[in-house]
């Protein structure tokens, strides 16, 4: 994209909020923005050759939507947490190994899609954020769900595709938490133990390809008081 493209989409973004740069196999964040008024409410920078992403980026604090996925990311900057109305986090398919602690002052977040990436831990940052309702973390290599995922509002977390092994029980704490993703990767029957089964309010548990088969699991203490759930919401569906 030349400059001449970039500064027609830079004039209409000024007057719509909306700036949307994406398939142009751009590798730097466009200069102009360095000193663009802080008027954009939708940031599309998806499908370009991005291998960071300048402190500028903060400037930007009344973004709602931010879409930098598709890019060659392996790390978000600090600044981040500065977007304070961010609503919807968009930053599948790249590199990442691991997200800022900042996020955490994003509290207005209602949608993260981190899936494909390198990250290795689970992000506990975004434990706590009252208006988070979908999480995928899908195709990364965390290892382990800890304790914290207990203080998430989300009601979908997608977790397929990963390398966890060890799930924490505080999962069942989740006060909003109906469906649950982790199919393909390393756990065991007894990680789904009486507390997750019965206790939680999963009624869509997804579970394949992991190192159990079916009887397993649906021999299980709890696996009754889960379907009773599952199949409540069923019938609603219909």
């Amino acid at each position: 994209m030349g400059n001449k493209q970039i500064k027609q989409h830079l004039e209409t973004a000024q007057k719509t909020g909306i700036l949307k740069i994406s398939l142009q196999r751009l590798q730097e964040f466009p200069p102009q923005l360095k000193t663009y008024p802080n008027v954009l409410k939708t940031m599309d920078l998806s499908e370009n050759r991005f291998e960071k992403i300048p402190d500028d980026l903060g400037r930007f604090t009344l973004l709602k939507h931010l879409n930098l996925s598709g890019n060659k990311l392996t790390e978000l900057p600090d600044v981040m947490g500065d977007l304070i109305k961010l609503e919807v986090l968009l930053v599948m398919d790249n590199f990442l190994t691991k997200i800022p602690k900042t996020l955490a002052n994003c509290s207005h977040l209602k949608t993260v899609n981190l899936s494909h990436n390198q990250i290795r831990d689970f992000p506990v940052m975004l434990s706590g954020l009252k208006h988070l309702d979908v999480l995928d973390l899908s195709r990364n290599q965390i290892t382990s769900v800890p304790n914290e995922v207990g203080t998430l509002y989300i009601t979908e977390l997608n977790l397929n595709q990963n390398q966890i092994s060890s799930l924490s029980e505080n999962i069942a704490a989740c006060p909003k938490l109906k469906t649950l993703r982790l199919e393909e990767n390393c756990l065991q029957a007894s990680a789904f133990t009486p507390h997750i089964l019965k206790e939680s309010k999963i009624c869509n548990l997804a579970v394949d390809g992991n190192l159990f088969n079916n009887k397993q699991f649906t021999e299980l203490d709890g696996y009754d008081i889960y379907m009773e759930r599952y199949t409540a919401v069923k019938k609603k569906m219909f």
